[in-house]
C-alpha cells in the first residue's frame, strides 16, 4: 500500500501522437519509457524516484498490453543485474533507484554491465539531490559514471526535456553499446508541465523471442581475456561513438552563444535555477531568454571537447556551475582548455560553495561575483524579482522558459533575499522557533520498541547499539538517543559483527523489515549464524518499506494482486539457523517488549538472538482506516474511536511520559492548580489512540493520570441510555462530595 495512488493519473499514459500530456515529471518519465519501446523495467524504491515505482505498479494493465516485464526488485543490485537482458538481445530495459546509495549497492552489477557493454538500450534512472534536499551522504553518481565509463544525462527539468532525455538515453546507449545513467533531482520528478505525446510502442524484439532463440557472446562476458579488451573498446570505440552521437543529436544546448565575451557552463538539472538567478540580476527575462552566453550540458559525462572549444572562442572567461564535490566537471574543463591552449579563464568553485545545493540565492551571489569581476555587473546592482516555480502553470510547453511562466501577475513575484537579510531571518527564526528534528509519527509502532530499550537500559546499563536505514533511525535523536552508527540499508546486524567477546555485554542491532529483505538476512543474520555471534538483532516489522512511501514487501500482511506477500520473517530467520527467535505481535505491549529485551540480553543461551517486533505502520493503517470511518459516519453507522487524555488534577508535572515516548500528540499546558507552577502533560487531538503514553506511565510507575476514553459517533439508543445513567451516577457522587467538603469547611 503505497502512500500515493496513481490509478487515475496513469490513464494519461494511453495518450497518442499529437495529444498534449499534462502532469507530473515522474509520470512523464513513465510515458517516455512506453514511447521508447522498453521491454522490461525494474527498480528499488527510494526518494526522489519512489513514485516512479508506484506509477509502474499502478500501470500494470498498460505494461501487460505492451508485453513489458516490471519487477519490484529485492535490492538495487537485483535491479541492475536485470539489465543483463540487454547484453545479448536488442531489448530495451530501464532500472531505477536512489543514488548514490542505490548505485553503491548496485555497483558490482553495473560495473560488469559497463565492462561487457550492451546490445539493447540500457537506462539507469537515478534520483539525486545535494545539500538539504538530500537525506543521504553527499556523494555523486558522477564518480561512478566516470569510473565505469557510463554516460550520464542531466536534462533541463521540464517535461519536454525529460521525455526527450529518456528517448535520447536509449538511442545513445545503443549507438555506443554502453549503459546510460539519467539523473533526476526531486524537483524534476515532481515538476508539473506539458509535452506533446507520441504513440506508445511495443518492443520490436520481445522477451519471448529471446527465450525462444537464446544467444550468447563470450566476448561480452567479463572474463579474461575479454575483460582486458573491454577497457580498450570503451576508450577506442564506445567513447568516440558516444561523442559523435551527442554532437549529431545536439543533446547539449547553446543559448545566446555570442551575446558577450564571458559565459556560463551549467548542467541541465541546474538550468532553471540559473535562469531565475539571471532574472534576478537583470540578465534574463521571465521567459528564459538570457542575455548571457550559456552552454547547457544535458550530458554531464562525457564532456565534448569540440563544444567547449566552440563556446570559449572569443570569451575572456567562463564560469562552471557544478553542484556537489569533487568538482569533476570543472577539473575536466580545465584539462580540455589546457590541451586546447585556450586563453579563456576558468572559474567555478573559487566563486561558489565547494559543496551543497546551488539554490537561487547561492547562484545570484556566485554568478554576480563572476560578472562583477569582469565588469559586467555594477557593484551597486539592485536585486530584481524572480518568479517561483509554483507560479508557472504553463512551464513546460516552452522548453526554453522551462519552469518560468508567462503572464504571471506582479503579485506572484518574490524577491530572492540577500545574504544579510537571510542571516537576519535565520536569527529571528532560531530565536522564536525551536529546532524540530525528524521523528516518529504519531502512534508509530516503532516508538514503544525504543521506549522499552530505555527502560531496560535503566536496569542493565547501556549497550552498544548499531542502527540501520529506515524510520527507526530516528531513534538516534531525542528523546531516545539510541544508536551509535549506521552503515547502510540492511547492515544493522553486520555493523555489530566486531562486537563479540566472551562474557561481554551483548551488542544490540536494529534493522527494519525492508532492510531485512534487502540484504539483512544474508549480510546480517546468516553472517551472525556462521560466525557464532552472541548479539541481539531487533527486526522492526511494520509490514511495509515505510520510509519510502509504504510499498509492499515479502512479509507484508496486505494482499497484493501482482506480488506474493505474507512470508514470515521468523521462518526466514529460522531457515538460516537462528535458534533463539521471539516474535511479538504487538509492539505497544510495553510489558512484553521490555521483558523480551531483558531476556535476550541476560539469557545464558549462546548464539545469535533475533527479536521480531511487529505492528503495522500507523500511517498506512490510518490511510486505510480513515476513509472507512468517514464513510461509515456519513452513512449513519455507529463508530467508536479510542482517545487518551491526562487528568490535570492528577498529573504531577514529571513529564517522564514525554521523555520516554516522544509522541507528537503529547505536549504541556498550564497547571490548573494555582498552588502548583509546573505545567501538566496534555494529549492533543492528533492522538490516534495507540495507548503508548498510558503504557509508558504504567511501565515506568509514574502516575495514574492517563485515562482512556471512547468517542462514539452516531450513538444507538443503548449508548444514550448508558450515557444518561453514567451522568446521573457521576452527578450524584459529585454532589455528595461537594456536601461532604462543605460540612468539613464548617
Amino acid at each position: 500500500m503505497a502512500e500515493r495512488s496513481f490509478v487515475e493519473e496513469v490513464k494519461k499514459l494511453r495518450l497518442g501522437a499529437g495529444e498534449v500530456f499534462s502532469g507530473e515529471g515522474i509520470l512523464a518519465v513513465t510515458k517516455a519509457l512506453l514511447e521508447s519501446g522498453v521491454a522490461y523495467v525494474a527498480g528499488y524504491q527510494g526518494a526522489p524516484i519512489s513514485h516512479l515505482m508506484d506509477v509502474l505498479a499502478d500501470a500494470q494493465d498498460i505494461l501487460t498490453e505492451h508485453g513489458i516485464r516490471f519487477e519490484n526488485s529485492a535490492s538495487e543490485a537485483t535491479a541492475a543485474a536485470t539489465l543483463a537482458a540487454s547484453v545479448n538481445y536488442p531489448l530495451r530495459g530501464a532500472v531505477t533507484f536512489k543514488a548514490t546509495v542505490g548505485t553503491n549497492v548496485a555497483s558490482d552489477a553495473l560495473a560488469n554491465l559497463a565492462s561487457g557493454g550492451v546490445l539493447g538500450g540500457a537506462l539507469i534512472i537515478v534520483g539525486e539531490d545535494y545539500g538539504e534536499g538530500s537525506s543521504i551522504m553527499q556523494e555523486r553518481s558522477h564518480a561512478f559514471a566516470m569510473k565505469s565509463q557510463m554516460w550520464l544525462l542531466d536534462p533541463r527539468p521540464n517535461l519536454p526535456c525529460i521525455v526527450q532525455a529518456v528517448k535520447d538515453g536509449f538511442d545513445l546507449s545503443e549507438a555506443s553499446s554502453t549503459p546510460v545513467m539519467l539523473q533526476l533531482r526531486i524537483r524534476a520528478c515532481h515538476v508539473h508541465g506539458q509535452f506533446v505525446a507520441s504513440d506508445n510502442r511495443k518492443s520490436a524484439f520481445t522477451i519471448q523471442q529471446a527465450l525462444a532463440q537464446p544467444q550468447r557472446d563470450v566476448s561480452r562476458i567479463v572474463l579474461p581475456p575479454a575483460s582486458f579488451l573491454h577497457e580498450k573498446e570503451k576508450v577506442e570505440q564506445r567513447w568516440p561513438a558516444a561523442v559523435r552521437f551527442i554532437q549529431e543529436r545536439g543533446l547539449n544546448e547553446f543559448f545566446a552563444e555570442h551575446a558577450d565575451d564571458v559565459g556560463v557552463v551549467v548542467q541541465g538539472g541546474s538550468y532553471n535555477t540559473l535562469i531565475r538567478a539571471l532574472n534576478h540580476l537583470g540578465l534574463a527575462d521571465v521567459y528564459g531568454e538570457s542575455k548571457l552566453p550559456l552552454y547547457v550540458m544535458n550530458v554531464a559525462y562525457p564532456l565534448v571537447d569540440a563544444e567547449f572549444e566552440r563556446f570559449c572562442v572569443g570569451k575572456r572567461a567562463i564560469l562552471v556551475l557544478e553542484e556537489g564535490q569533487p568538482n569533476f566537471v570543472e577539473q575536466n574543463v580545465s584539462d580540455i582548455l589546457r590541451r586546447l591552449n585556450s586563453p579563456t579563464a576558468l572559474h567555478g568553485k573559487d566563486l561558489l560553495p565547494l559543496a551543497g545545493e546551488y539554490n537561487t540565492a547561492t547562484m545570484v551571489k556566485g554568478v554576480g561575483a563572476f560578472l562583477r569581476q569582469y565588469g559586467k555587473l555594477a557593484a551597486e546592482a539592485k536585486p530584481r524579482k524572480v518568479i517561483p516555480v509554483k507560479a508557472a502553470p504553463a512551464l513546460a510547453v516552452d522548453p526554453v522558459a522551462s519552469d518560468v511562466g508567462r503572464d504571471v501577475p506582479a503579485s506572484m513575484l518574490v524577491d530572492v533575499p540577500d545574504e544579510q537579510a537571510a542571516a537576519q531571518a535565520a536569527a529571528e527564526l532560531a530565536a522564536n522557533v525551536h529546532a524540530r528534528p525528524p521523528g516518529f509519527c504519531t502512534g508509530c509502532p516503532e516508538r514503544p520498541i525504543f521506549t522499552a530499550m530505555k527502560l531496560v537500559e535503566r536496569e542493565l546499563g547501556a549497550h552498544h547499539v548499531t542502527a540501520d536505514i529506515g524510520c527507526h533511525l530516528f531513534s538516534i535523536l531525542p528523546p531516545f538517543n539510541i544508536g551509535a552508527t549506521t552503515m547502510g540499508y540492511g547492515l544493522g546486524a553486520a555493523s555489530a559483527a566486531a562486537f563479540n567477546v566472551p562474557d561481554g555485554k551483548r551488542a544490540i542491532s536494529v534493522m527494519g523489515d525492508g532492510g531485512f529483505w534487502h540484504n539483512g538476512l544474508t549480510s546480517g543474520i546468516a553472517n551472525a549464524v556462521f560466525n557464532r555471534s552472541d548479539n541481539l538483532t531487533i527486526v522492526v516489522d511494520n509490514s511495509y518499506t515505510s520510509a519510502t512511501g509504504g510499498q509492499d514487501i515479502l512479509s507484508s500482511k496486505a494482499l497484493n494482486a501482482t506480488r506474493s506477500t505474507g512470508h514470515e520473517i521468523e521462518q526466514a530467520v529460522r531457515g538460516v539457523g537462528v535458534k533463539w527467535v521471539r516474535t511479538l505481535k504487538r509492539t505497544y505491549d510495553l510489558k512484553a517488549m521490555t521483558a523480551t529485551l531483558r531476556e535476550a540480553l541476560t539469557t545464558s543461551t549462546l548464539g545469535p538472538k533475533v527479536l521480531i517486533a511487529q505492528s503495522e505502520c500507523m500511517l498506512n493503517k490510518q490511510r486505510r482506516d480513515k476513509p472507512k470511518v468517514r464513510k461509515a459516519i456519513a452513512a449513519g453507522e455507529r463508530v467508536v474511536r479510542e482517545r487518551f487524555g491526562v487528568d490535570p488534577d492528577t498529573c504531577t508535572g514529571d513529564h517522564s511520559c514525554i521523555r520516554l515516548s516522544g509522541c507528537p500528540s503529547l505536549t504541556i499546558k498550564p497547571n490548573p492548580d494555582p498552588l502548583r507552577t509546573d505545567p501538566v502533560a496534555a494529549v492533543q487531538d492528533s492522538c490516534v489512540g495507540c495507548g503508548l503514553c498510558g503504557e509508558v506511565s504504567h511501565a515506568a510507575v509514574l502516575c495514574p493520570s492517563f485515562y482512556r476514553a471512547e468517542i462514539v459517533t452516531n450513538p444507538t439508543r443503548a449508548d444514550r441510555l448508558r450515557q444518561c445513567v453514567r451522568q446521573a451516577v457521576i452527578g450524584w457522587l459529585q454532589r455528595r462530595d461537594a456536601r461532604r467538603r462543605a460540612r468539613l469547611a464548617f
